[in-house]
């Protein structure tokens, strides 16, 4: 055999062991998937329905790369169980649109909390720096297999030059210390606003709830850039409080301000909250921009002085 055909050889036997490695330890060929009576291709048709509005059938076997007649059973099933609904569309009446039913969410957000639970289970034992090369690994498989193109060979947006997580031990130090480095610099907000932004920070560490509360750090190029919470509104339940959006200026203009508000209004959705609040500062253009493209309205302003001089609070909320 030619050199260069052993070496071929030698690279798909390598993929093929890192695939049988990996579907083994992420236990993709359990028959049911995540501990739950649903197939792995089902809970993927809930996790597409969960992400958008609307959907077709031929959307999601195009998405999913899926056989019609196959993807046709999955959603029979889905239907039976009275997780998915369809709906005539608007425009065409001929033309069936998918959703996800109140039960379908409600069952989505458990799956997406055990999925998140085994991949938390399989990155705890390990080290800060090795998860930093794990996950940086495989944004690069990811990076050079991609070709830009879906199964249907339509092009897709180009991946984001960026990875979301939820927060691992450091990070919310890391917040804190540039929420105060921030604002003081770009707003002169002065010391209070890192006191307020510390105490927030102390009480989300202290009071976490998984089911019900998440973080998100931005990360680039294996450094954080950007930062989000949400947060349980301590007096009114079914509401949610969106807190700490954070995007650092060598970060700008790459999207990821709102995809981290786009995160928290999804997370949200899926935990049952019926409101999404937040507070912030007439002086943060950028950040309001983001907030009234999804969907925020403004339901409060006043003056203060809390950390700074000619400030003026804003109250912003969503109805989820």
């Amino acid at each position: 055999m030619p050199p260069a055909a052993r070496t071929a050889a030698a690279a798909v036997e390598a993929v093929r062991q890192f695939n049988r490695f990996y579907t083994r330890r992420i236990h993709i060929l359990d028959e049911a998937h995540l501990k739950s009576d649903l197939s792995l291709a089902a809970v993927r048709v809930l996790y597409e329905l969960a992400h958008r509005d609307t959907a077709s059938a031929a959307e999601l076997a195009r998405d999913l790369d899926l056989d019609a007649g196959y993807l046709s059973r999955i959603l029979r099933d889905l239907s039976r169980r009275h997780l998915v609904a369809r709906q005539r569309a608007d425009d065409d009446a001929r033309r069936s649109l998918l959703r996800l039913t109140a039960r379908g969410r409600a069952r989505y957000a458990v799956l997406d909390t055990r999925a998140s639970d085994d991949v938390t289970a399989i990155l705890d034992p390990l080290p800060q720096a090795s998860r930093r090369r794990l996950v940086a690994s495989m944004d690069a498989i990811r990076t050079i297999l991609d070709d830009g193109s879906d199964p249907a060979g339509q092009a897709t947006r180009a991946a984001p030059p960026y990875l979301l997580r939820t927060h691992q031990p450091g990070d919310v130090g890391w917040i804190v210390w540039r929420h105060g480095l921030v604002y003081a610099h770009e707003y002169g907000f002065d010391e209070r606003f890192e006191g307020l932004v510390a105490r927030v920070a102390a009480d989300f560490l202290a009071n976490f709830d998984a089911n019900r509360e998440r973080c998100w750090i931005a990360e680039r190029d294996g450094e954080n850039v950007g930062s989000v919470m949400v947060v349980k509104h301590p007096e009114q339940p079914g509401v949610a409080k969106l807190r700490l959006l954070l995007v650092e200026a060598s970060a700008r203009g790459l999207g990821i301000g709102q995809r981290l508000v786009e995160e928290c209004i999804r997370f949200s959705r899926q935990s049952g909250y019926h409101t999404l609040t937040l507070w912030t500062n007439s002086v943060l253009l950028s950040a309001r921009r983001i907030y009234e493209a999804a969907g925020f309205t403004l339901v409060h302003a006043a003056p203060h002085d809390e950390f700074g001089h000619g400030l003026i609070g804003q109250t912003w909320e969503l109805t989820l």
